[in-house]
């Protein structure tokens, strides 16, 4: 297995990803997308970056702008802004040689949403897997907006003006992974999820996992059902 940095432009800022290869290839691609707060460094992506490619997979993981290594301030980032990172991630990739051409998505909490979205609005089939994510946002409307962590000034603005508020229906090829004590984005919203989504797709909660799925062994068993799937909807460049 081999990694290697990518970045492309978005606007006038970089987002800078790591890309994570199989020994074989060309292989399918996942592109794994982080959360509010965090960035492509956290333990998961990084735990996904090694067991990924150990199956045959390759696996992207990169900050939105405003987190991690990429430019622009963390308080501008929108939902619109992060689909448009996203694609520019998608679009970048589909030219590298070790690539097949063929793609997946992996988002967890606000990352799950945000690849939900740019999921839906494919033409052709686009797998996607989202880990603990919301259906809908408005819940952020009334968020503190000052608050580091939060969703920031901008992100609000946008929920509240009714934009991207909502999961939209029609995506296809999805697994819902979502903890059974999710204290963040109730266990609600992966039912909301599944009923927006078009088969094939699968729901399965994990009991008494927590929202950042802090527990080693649930962690492990969001990975295992994750890789399944991908593997099943995209296929292995493994022997």
């Amino acid at each position: 297995m081999t990694a290697e940095r990518f970045g492309v432009t978005v606007g006038s800022d970089q987002v800078t990803g790591v890309l994570h290869l199989p020994d074989r290839g060309p292989a399918s691609c996942v592109v794994a997308c982080h959360g509010m707060g965090a960035s492509k460094d956290s333990d998961k992506y990084l735990l996904l970056g090694r067991e990924l490619p150990a199956a045959g997979l390759a696996l992207a993981r990169f900050d939105f702008r405003g987190s991690g290594e990429s430019g622009g301030a963390y308080g501008d980032a929108t939902i619109g802004s992060r689909i448009a990172d996203l694609e520019a991630v998608l679009d970048h990739l589909a030219k590298h040689a070790d690539l097949d051409g063929r793609f997946g998505l992996l988002g967890s909490s606000l990352g799950g949403f945000v690849a939900w979205w740019v999921a839906a609005a494919r033409p052709a089939t686009l797998p996607v897997v989202t880990w603990n994510a919301p259906a809908m946002l408005r819940q952020l409307a009334a968020a503190d907006p000052i608050d580091a962590y939060g969703p920031g000034p901008a992100l609000i603005a946008e929920v509240r003006e009714g934009r991207y508020a909502e999961a939209p229906a029609g995506a296809r090829s999805a697994l819902i992974v979502h903890a059974g004590l999710d204290e963040v984005v109730p266990v609600a919203h992966s039912h909301m999820l599944f009923d927006r989504a078009t088969d094939p797709r699968r729901l399965h909660l994990i009991p008494g996992a927590d929202h950042r799925l802090s527990d080693p062994g649930h962690r492990l068993e969001a990975v295992a059902l994750s890789r399944e799937w991908l593997l099943r909807h995209l296929g292995s460049s493994a022997a």
